[in-house]
């Protein structure tokens, strides 16, 4: 199928006049001079976006490790433009932990028609710091164990793709040097200072989870976490961009300090995002909408993730200043490098998976695209 009178997000993080063809599923023909197809009529077209960092929607966690549920997630995603993901699971029992995961690979193996592509997982917890914990539950904190990584990987069939862990934690830096070799090390849920934060950083941790939240201030005489990562050009940090777990001014300055080269938007997005307020759960806990977030019931103060979506941060981080062709290239190409997916998906070339999104003149949702055939219009 060809499409042209697009305007087209290229593999150089531009935008482009022109026109594709889907081929087999892939991409074929990008910004060639070939003329015919269906007219987009000037529309943007963009990569699917991937979130590789959300708990659930519509209700559903992906830590209960339910099947319906987790397929239930992925419809919902793939309706709001985001379509691949790597889902997180939350501090709880090996035993739960492994039942999530497992039904993450059957899922990935034998995906529903019209659900976003499970690239992934996210394993956020449970070697965190009692102090930063945050809405993880306390009950199931402990230290790094690679051996327990290993077997839930084996449980995952080599789906973790990102692996947490608070370095400052005794043989967290072992465990970094060992899990580098596996996937993606990031810091995360940390009371570390600088000079631990650059240690791992040297052991081989390459990214931040939710920069600014759950880890130290960065302060003029104590950078500690994000002053260590800012400057590291090789790590890449992902950014809550809902104005509430992160202000648009910092936001601003978080842009500043690591361009569109290296930041992730990613939702954090809980059960009860796509839901009326009330109350849901995250990995046992109670939780309520408060806004465009979530609160724990049993800890108000205490922000427990997000109730919005990939789409919506995307276009709260345009409106916030940050340059439209950035923000694309923050929801879609980085995310997909964090979790080695770049070759497949997260921009438009040939060659690569046919996701894309139809966006409006003010980037607003228009139509999505999996593999080359629509599933929803707006």
């Amino acid at each position: 199928m060809r499409y042209q009178n697009a305007v087209v997000y290229g593999s150089d993080f531009q935008f482009h006049a022109g026109g594709f063809s889907v081929e087999d599923d892939r991409f074929a023909s990008v910004l060639s001079e070939e003329n015919g197809g269906i007219d987009l009529c000037g529309a943007y077209v963009v990569p699917g976006f991937i979130d590789i960092h959300l708990h659930g929607n519509s209700g559903h966690d992906f830590s209960d490790g339910d099947l319906e549920g987790l397929t239930a997630i992925a419809r919902h995603l793939a309706k709001n433009g985001i379509t691949s993901f790597a889902p997180a699971s939350v501090t709880l029992p090996e035993t739960q932990l492994d039942t999530a995961y497992k039904t993450a690979a059957d899922f990935a193996e034998n995906t529903p028609a019209g659900c976003a592509a499970l690239r992934g997982i996210h394993m956020e917890g449970p070697f965190f710091s009692e102090k930063k914990k945050g809405a993880q539950n306390g009950a199931y904190l402990q230290s790094p164990d690679f051996d327990m990584f290993m077997r839930l990987s084996e449980a995952a069939r080599g789906l973790i793709k990102i692996a947490d862990v608070a370095p400052e934690l005794p043989g967290a830096m072992d465990y970094i040097e060992r899990v580098r070799q596996i996937c993606t090390v990031s810091i995360a849920h940390t009371d570390a200072n600088y000079d631990i934060a650059k240690a791992a950083i040297a052991a081989g941790a390459t990214h931040i989870t939710h920069l600014f939240n759950a880890m130290p201030q960065m302060l003029h005489r104590a950078p500690g976490v994000i002053g260590a990562a800012a400057e590291t050009q090789n790590v890449s940090a992902e950014l809550i961009c809902d104005g509430v777990h992160v202000h648009e001014s910092v936001v601003r300055a978080a842009f500043s300090m690591f361009g569109p080269e290296r930041l992730c938007l990613v939702s954090d997005a809980l059960s009860c995002s796509g839901m009326p307020s009330g109350e849901y759960m995250l990995g046992g806990q109670r939780i309520f909408i408060d806004g465009p977030v979530a609160r724990l019931v049993e800890a108000p103060d205490t922000l427990a993730g997000s109730a919005s979506n990939l789409f919506e941060l995307f276009c709260r981080a345009i409106s916030f200043g940050i340059p439209a062709e950035a923000a694309v290239r923050m929801a879609s190409f980085n995310p997909a490098r964090v979790i080695g997916a770049s070759g497949e998906v997260g921009s438009i070339a040939n060659g690569k998976h046919a996701d894309f999104l139809v966006l409006n003149s003010d980037f607003s949702l228009k139509r999505v695209y999996l593999a080359g055939s629509a599933i929803s219009e707006n």
